[in-house]
């Protein structure tokens, strides 16, 4: 057992999505030699983005702890999420580190997650070590890649000190890095160039470990056999199984408790040990009533840390039980009380959300559109089923003015599209700030816009640009709430009564716009079953069968053909949805509708 902080490491990896930060964990857990080389880990690709959504998007949503040996020394690494919807994983887990690790993709440089992460950790004032990643890359521009990352850190740093960092090169899905730039990417490397500048450039823990016990809980997990693990870095003292521990909320005591194991990470296992000393980061078990931000302390000396510092959420959404005349139908949890008491669990490690009540259901506010339908789709697999309505923006009061929240967009579109991406944000007021045209062939597009705006902008420019463009957006900050938006999308068509859909009601719909259903799919009176081609919305009977006579001519006994229906992903129905619309959200199925069902009652409000 390592018993002396000054051979231990913690460090945080930071990136912009998709730069490469988890495949880099992943080479340093291989050559670490953690896994045995018949270990199927050592085939596996991602291997921190342990959840399903994580996988299936591609994306790093909670962070994780790690840890590794190199030369007699443990090195506790902390995976975080590149993508700002995740933040607060970001902002209550870096406080468990000394230095960071900031990966930058050789072609695409620094991106608006980068400045966010980057930002958070240096305000933690950790000592940083910056990687250029993917430098073989066709489109690598290494040295203009060093130069932007220069000015970024004169923009953030908090001191001196922090302009000093020295610089790496790596292929991270070869497992290779360098000192220096190589002059030909086969040149032969490993990762034994970071292991050696993370115990040369990260310092050791500043800790005592002969002051009494202190820890603040930066996460949490659970298991069936020990129940909920509270994870975090000792900030002074020891601990031993069995001893006693005050928890400590917002400076007060709120209980005892005693401690039943002590747990380490070692690769992407828990080792149980007997005793853990300051500079660790370790699992605590025995402590059923603790939260993120709870101070743990020795009994004798209760002095709790300051609470962590969440920045405040920028959407919400309504989030209630389902109304619809399908509802009980396709999931085992429905009701307002399971609802809430799933979400009140969910602000236990989600700690970037915020829930109150509303009426029968909820309103849940979060960092953006991704963070709350990663939340939908989680409650969904669980067998929940409910409604959400359209999200809106967090506003907030200031002198007596209601302010939005603003946000930096930085596009990247071939010059074809350029045009139709200028008009489609010319259309939601966005203020251009800059636009240039890149080395790798592309223009690059800076605006600046109310986050509301941003709502449903990422399905229309997907479309209008054939799925080229590369859009990343991070909030910068309040203004004045602007004046509504138009409206931006054309009428729906909705079904007029409850039935079962045809090929002929569908066949007619078609000529009307476009359609969103199967033939012989349930749909309810009020359920939006297409899009119009004009701007109002439409009834239509999509149940209709056509009418049988002892007549024939050429054409009647032809089968139909039918387009096949637009399918919409999770995202791109909450995008799709206008202020009098609601997305009924089952484990099966998503149905959009009208809030108001009846048809009679529908008109009456329009007019």
């Amino acid at each position: 057992m390592i018993d002396d902080p000054k051979y231990i490491r913690n460090i945080a990896i930071i990136a912009h999505v998709d730069h490469g930060k988890t495949t880099l964990v992943d080479g340093l857990l291989k050559q670490s030699n953690i896994f045995r080389d018949n270990q199927s880990e050592m085939q596996q690709d991602l291997i921190m983005d342990s959840g399903d959504q994580e996988k299936e998007r591609g994306i790093t949503i909670t962070a994780k702890v790690t840890a590794v040996e190199h030369d007699n020394y443990r090195i506790n690494i902390i995976d975080t999420p590149g993508h700002a919807d995740f933040s607060g994983e970001v902002e209550r887990t870096i406080n468990m580190a000394d230095g960071c690790i900031l990966i930058v993709d050789a072609q695409e440089g620094p991106m608006p997650q980068t400045k966010f992460v980057l930002g958070k950790a240096l305000a933690n004032e950790l000592s940083p070590i910056v990687i250029i990643n993917k430098i073989d890359k066709q489109g690598s521009r290494i040295k203009e890649v060093e130069d932007e990352i220069a000015d970024l850190f004169l923009e953030l740093a908090v001191h001196e000190d922090q302009l000093h960092y020295p610089i790496y090169y790596a292929i991270g899905r070869e497992g290779k890095s360098w000192k220096n730039i190589p002059t030909d990417n086969t040149e032969d490397g490993n990762l034994s160039v970071i292991f050696d500048a993370i115990i040369k450039d990260i310092p050791a823990p500043k800790v005592d470990i002969d002051k009494p016990f202190q820890m603040q809980v930066s996460a949490l997990a659970w298991d069936s056999f020990k129940g909920k693990y509270a994870i975090g870095r000792i900030t002074r003292g020891k601990i031993k199984t069995g001893e006693k521990i005050n928890v400590m909320k917002d400076g007060e005591i709120s209980n005892k408790a005693q401690i039943d194991g002590i747990f380490r990470s070692r690769g992407v296992n828990k080792i149980s040990i007997d005793e853990a000393i300051a500079g660790e980061i370790v699992q605590l078990t025995g402590i059923a009533d603790v939260n993120i931000g709870d101070t743990l302390t020795d009994p004798e000396h209760p002095d709790a840390l300051p609470n962590l510092e969440i920045e405040a959420p920028t959407l919400k959404i309504y989030l209630g039980p389902n109304t619809s005349p399908f509802k009980g139908q396709e999931a085992e949890f429905s009701t307002g009380r399971q609802i809430g008491d799933r979400l009140e669990k969910e602000l236990e490690s989600n700690i970037g959300l915020r829930v109150e009540d509303d009426g029968i259901g909820f309103l849940v506010s979060g960092r953006g559109e991704l963070h709350l339908s990663v939340l939908i789709e989680t409650l969904r697999r669980e067998g929940y089923e409910f409604e959400v309505r359209r999200p809106q923006v967090v506003t907030k009061e200031e002198n007596g003015k209601t302010l939005e929240p603003i946000e930096e967009l930085i596009i990247e579109v071939p010059a074809d599209y350029v045009g139709a991406v200028q008009m489609e944000l010319g259309a939601r007021r966005a203020n251009l700030k800059e636009q240039f045209a890149t080395p790798k062939g592309v223009t690059k597009l800076i605006y600046e816009l109310p986050t509301r705006a941003l709502l449903g902008l990422r399905n229309i420019l997907t479309t209008n640009t054939k799925g080229t463009i590369i859009m990343n957006s991070l909030m910068i900050d309040y203004q004045p709430m602007g004046a509504p938006l138009q409206k931006l999308r054309n009428g729906v068509i909705v079904a007029f009564e409850n039935g079962i859909t045809t090929p002929y009601a569908i066949q007619t719909l078609e000529e009307r716009g476009v359609c969103f259903m199967k033939p012989a799919e349930k749909v309810y009176a009020g359920q939006i079953v297409g899009l119009n081609k004009r701007g109002d919305d439409l009834e239509m009977n999509i149940c209709k069968a056509k009418h049988l006579t002892n007549m024939r001519s050429s054409s009647s006994d032809g089968t139909v053909q039918l387009t096949p229906p637009v399918i919409f992903t999770l995202e791109e129905c909450l995008d799709f949805l206008e202020n009098d619309e609601l997305l009924e959200v089952t484990p099966k199925s998503l149905r959009l509708r009208k809030i108001e069902l009846d048809h009679n009652k529908r008109r009456r409000s329009n007019k």
